[in-house]
């Protein structure tokens, strides 16, 4: 669940506040198109080390944004998707990705 000290009194922060960093954007950017597993998302991620990948993984999943699922293998698979609460920010990063594409092409 989303800790207490991540809800303000702006909206807006509060958001900041749960996916306002480069790479939980990212993370949540890929999760949107399906299930992924841990080195999917690596690899999709260029430039992120596995700690900084692991971090932002259980922040997210501190938050209540994203499931986690482990299955009981050799070697051991993990999964992760994101939940109703993170599928709810498709809007925010769809709306993110058009303001980019017309900034990128100077259409602003």
């Amino acid at each position: 669940m989303i800790s207490k000290d991540k809800i303000l009194e702006c909206p807006v922060a509060t958001t900041i506040n749960l996916i306002g960093n480069k790479w939980k954007l990212l993370i949540i950017r890929d999760l949107l198109g399906g299930t992924r597993r841990f080195g999917e998302l690596r690899k999709s991620l260029t430039g992120i080390s596995q700690r900084v990948l692991t971090e932002n993984l259980r922040a997210l999943e501190n938050d209540g944004l994203l499931e986690r699922k482990v299955f009981a293998e050799v070697p051991p698979r993990v999964e992760y998707s994101l939940n109703k609460t993170g599928l709810s920010l498709q809007p925010v990063i769809n709306s993110m990705a058009e303001w980019g594409t017309k900034y990128k092409n100077n259409q602003l």
